[in-house]
């Protein structure tokens, strides 16, 4: 039998994929007897007027049977005598192109299906290209509903030009174009007497027969940990799947990416010895000495991977919100999980043309190039060397959802110049000379809150006290330092980035600082307090937006409600409400002495140190 066949199905919507999959596990007689009664009995109220609707053998969720479409993946293993399968059949509508995607990750090769009456659409231009970003290297394009059309071979032949043009574009090792109809079942178990003109293979016995094995590598050694197993003091094992190339007792290895040697001393998968294992098993390696490693590292041998913290990636947008230069993400490669800035977009793909448009923001569903700054050094692959090493996904650090996947295309070594340099005079011995403890007051709130007027109480409180402070005040910044940046999505991210730098400068030089500042995202204030670290106070200054708007001291509001002033916070542009912060004040109908009191009590515990 040959070796299991993962595959999705994918295309546009209502291009018929869960009624291809299901005509074929019903011809194949691969379902049992109660599942073809329930279909049978199922399809009198379906869509079909009585004929069996094949589809529902696999669309399940009852949203996906009331609209005829499919929402969530479906996977199904099925086998035949001479093959075992696991199919993903996945949801056509763009909404769901997330869903899509998931299914393509685990995939080796593609079924994508058009609509022999409407040809190659958008949708399944981007399927195509999602299928390549995800690896997948072997494709068969069914052209279905050849039976609305007559089955004619010219119109066949037309989709086939369209086909073999957009495939030209990417690198792929096998190409079939099928006829079929999946409602019929021509061409899908069995050969169709209706296409007589049509001299290949049906789709069942293609899959069957076709060749996904990956080519013999020559490339070393490589297990990302993913665990550090300990269950007595006489074991330590280090866990994980095999991405490349196989391991022996008595191999010597390196840990990356602190550079250490180690001897292999055994090897186990599950709970058995053995005395060697490659790529695509899971083990446990025991060595032959105790250093350092935890999940993330890499264990390799004889393979020259890379190691960075700045990369070119290419990446499907899969967020609601859309992408600008300067988000701030955790980017997981392997194992690892670690700090990420988007950079610079450097273009997006043209789904109908594969051409590079200028983009300086990506929104749902749109493939670009970017570049990304990560927070440390990580051990990586290029995707077309190393799938699991080479691929990645970024997650939103608020929301904790998964805004992209894609792959690691190009190593940029614009840091290997560049040395963090420790100081002999510390952060540490400033504050000691100073006689106080380093902070961040980080102030946010609508655009008249009263955020400029208390963080300028707060400072003459602090400055009476003794303190030694410096007040960064949003207007002022942007008059100087930042007198470059607009007033768009991702010149605001970037204000709020150099800002955050400052602050924690001065921090560093032993210095209180106060900072005022709208700061609308919740993302950016975030990323603030990553990149400033636990000396971070923040203050939500929460009155309301009608007071901000009857104080109107600038006459802002006044234009924005014009239509004026574009992307003002709290008309036409979003102010996202902290969920925790350090204080909270409402500044309406309260004295501004009582506002800093409140403030200076959260802060006795930096104060008083």
């Amino acid at each position: 039998m040959e070796s299991l066949l993962k595959f999705i199905t994918c295309g546009s919507v209502d291009d018929g994929k869960s009624t291809l999959i299901g005509h074929m596990l019903y011809d194949a007689k691969l379902i049992f007897a109660d599942q073809k009664r329930a279909l049978e009995l199922d399809s009198k109220v379906g869509s079909r007027e009585g004929n069996i609707d094949y589809s529902l053998l696999l669309d399940g969720l009852m949203a996906e049977r009331e609209q005829g479409i499919t929402i969530d993946v479906a996977y199904r293993y099925f086998a035949t005598e001479n093959r075992s399968f696991i199919v993903a059949d996945t949801p056509g509508h763009e909404e769901y192109t997330r869903n899509m995607a998931v299914g393509a990750s685990f995939a080796s090769l593609a079924v994508i299906l058009t609509d022999a009456s409407q040809g190659v659409l958008v949708q399944t231009r981007r399927h195509a290209r999602i299928c390549s970003l995800m690896g997948i290297k072997h494709f068969v394009f069914a052209v279905n509903k050849m039976d609305l059309v007559d089955y004619d071979i010219k119109i066949f032949e037309k989709i086939q030009k369209e086909i073999n043009g957009l495939m030209s574009e990417f690198d792929f090792k096998t190409l079939q174009i099928i006829p079929v109809s999946a409602t019929e079942g021509d061409n899908i178990t069995k050969t169709s007497d209706r296409m007589q003109w049509y001299k290949g293979v049906p789709l069942l016995k293609y899959l069957e027969e076709v060749d996904v094995k990956e080519d013999v590598e020559v490339k070393g050694f490589s297990m990302p940990v993913q665990r550090v197993c300990r269950p007595n003091h006489n074991f330590r094992g280090f866990q994980g799947q095999i991405s490349s190339g196989k391991i022996c007792r008595g191999d010597d290895i390196t840990v990356l990416p602190s550079g250490e040697k180690a001897t292999v001393k055994e090897i186990y998968e599950g709970d058995k010895k053995v005395n060697q294992s490659s790529k695509g098993h899971g083990v446990t390696i025991q060595l032959d000495s105790e250093i350092d490693i935890s999940r993330g590292c890499i264990i390799e041998k004889n393979y020259n991977l890379l190691c960075g913290m700045n990369f070119s990636i290419c990446i499907l947008w899969m967020d609601d919100k859309k992408l600008v230069e300067g988000r701030n993400f955790l980017m997981k490669v392997g194992t690892k999980l670690v700090p990420a800035t988007i950079t610079k977009i450097n273009y997006k793909i043209d789904v109908n043309t594969g051409s590079q448009v200028y983009a300086k923001a990506i929104f749902k569903n749109e493939i670009a190039f970017c570049e990304v700054t990560l927070g440390e050094k990580i051990v990586v692959d290029k995707f077309i060397n190393n799938r699991e090493l080479g691929s990645l996904i970024l997650i939103d650090r608020v929301s904790n959802m998964t805004s992209a996947c894609g792959q690691i295309a190009e190593i940029i070594d614009n840091e290997k110049n560049l040395t963090w340099h420790e100081m002999d005079v510390t952060k540490e011995l400033r504050e000691r000379q100073l006689s106080q403890k380093a902070f961040t007051v980080w102030m946010t709130g609508l655009s008249g809150s009263g955020k400029s007027t208390l963080a300028n109480a707060l400072e003459k409180r602090l400055f009476t006290l003794g303190k030694h402070t410096m007040l960064l005040d949003g207007d002022n910044i942007r008059m100087g330092l930042n007198k470059n940046l607009g007033f768009n999505e991702g010149d605001r991210v970037e204000n709020i980035r150099r800002i955050a730098e400052v602050a924690k400068l001065m921090n560093d030089a032993g210095l209180i600082v106060i900072t005022s500042f709208i700061s609308p995202y919740s993302q950016d204030r975030q990323s603030a307090k990553e990149i400033i670290g636990d000396d971070f106070v923040e203050v939500y200054v929460s009155t309301p937006l009608d007071e901000c708007e009857r104080r109107d001291v600038k006459g802002l509001y006044k234009e924005a409600r014009k239509g004026n002033i574009r992307s003002f916070t709290g008309i036409s542009s979003p102010y996202e409400i902290p969920e925790t912060p350090d204080v909270e004040i409402d500044t309406s109908g309260k004295k501004i002495e009582d506002c800093v009191n409140t403030i200076i009590d959260k802060l006795k515990k930096y104060i008083e140190e």
